[in-house]
């Protein structure tokens, strides 16, 4: 617990405990006074009751009201004990309620230990949420390792499928044989993507990203990024274009933000049409950021599905056994590491087009 509450709890206790002590010396004071007043002005005989314990009284009366006044002290100093031996006691079922993580309703203590309550129903709280938080890592854990072993299920099933047919059939012609060995090689390329997409979130999902920064021409890579692409647009028989007004440079780790725009070309190739164009805009805003955007024309994506493709393993088709696309870990993994950056990136959908906008910070540099 905090020491400032603790010092507090102990000036409020020790505060307490010497008013009542000053108001009870102070009340005894006056009537072992008036008491000692009252007794000097009497005389008693042997004959009145009590004579003995009044005569004591009255010879001793100083030593009498001393003791008395003793007596009420330890009293006094008893209560407080007892006081001080409850207030540990409750702090300690209050410990043990978060050690427990009891359901029951908040940690309740008295007045005097109220700054104490509610730091530990703060803790509570905390430690509550630290739980749900453990229980989400397990559980994405959990869900990767589900997930995991059915995709990489789909495409180890092909190639043991065709490497048994290469190997059955020995009368197989040139052509068939080469049809099935680039079919395998194919899905042995599918394979590595996605465990190369898991390496990657594990990376990425439980260490801090630190971006090793560099100042570069930022439009000058995406455009190098795009025209590497083009051997793979024209398996879709997509074509890009590319618009910058002026040469737009950003401080940026340059590895990690290629992977950034090829998760995101890669993106637009398996959910464009046919014989549709990529556009990719670079531009800088009035606040100096630099602005990225690709658009591409597919089919529109409901409003409830652009708030969960940044999210792990989830994937637009909606379909884990699909050719289309890896692990649902790239654009997890492209968020992710545009915030590192500091940046921000969003998805819009309407009218058969899709939009990615990526804002990274302004240069420090002119």
């Amino acid at each position: 617990m905090d020491h400032k509450i603790s010092r507090s709890i102990y000036r409020k206790l020790l505060w307490s405990f010497w008013r009542t002590l000053t108001i009870y010396l102070f009340i005894m004071g006056i009537l072992g006074y008036g008491a000692y007043y009252i007794l000097r002005q009497k005389t008693w005989y042997g004959d009145e009751p009590g004579y003995e314990l009044l005569s004591f009284i009255h010879y001793y009366i100083i030593e009498t009201i001393l003791i008395v006044i003793l007596v009420g002290a330890i009293v006094i100093c008893l209560i407080y004990f007892h006081k001080l031996a409850r207030m540990i006691e409750q702090m300690t079922e209050a410990v043990d309620t978060i050690h427990n993580d009891s359901l029951a309703e908040y940690i309740k203590l008295p007045a005097t230990l109220s700054e104490a309550e509610q730091t530990l129903n703060q803790i509570l709280e905390n430690s509550r949420a630290d739980k749900r938080r453990v229980e989400e890592v397990q559980q994405q854990k959990n869900d990767m390792i589900m997930y995991m072993a059915h995709d990489l299920k789909t495409p180890l099933t092909s190639i043991l499928g065709y490497l048994t047919l290469l190997n059955d059939e020995k009368d197989i012609s040139d052509e068939t044989k080469n049809r099935y060995i680039n079919i395998s090689l194919q899905k042995a390329y599918r394979l590595e993507d996605l465990v190369n997409d898991f390496f990657d979130i594990t990376r990425l999902g439980y260490s801090n990203i630190i971006p090793d920064k560099e100042h570069i021409n930022l439009s000058m890579m995406v455009e190098q990024i795009a025209y590497e692409f083009m051997p793979v647009f024209r398996k879709k028989n997509l074509t890009h274009s590319f618009e910058s007004e002026k040469a737009v440079y950003s401080d940026i780790d340059t590895q990690k933000m290629q992977r950034v725009f090829d998760n995101l070309l890669k993106n637009c190739v398996n959910y464009s049409y046919p014989d549709t164009t990529i556009n990719i805009k670079m531009s800088e805003n009035e606040q100096g950021e630099c602005v990225c955007e690709i658009i591409n024309h597919g089919k529109t994506i409901p409003k409830e599905k652009l708030d969960m493709i940044f999210e792990r393993f989830y994937r637009m088709d909606s379909s884990r056994g699909s050719s289309v696309g890896g692990a649902g870990l790239g654009l997890a993994i492209t968020k992710q590491i545009v915030e590192a950056h500091g940046g921000r990136i969003w998805c819009e959908s309407h009218d058969e087009l899709i939009k990615f906008t990526i804002v990274l910070p302004a240069s420090s540099q002119s």
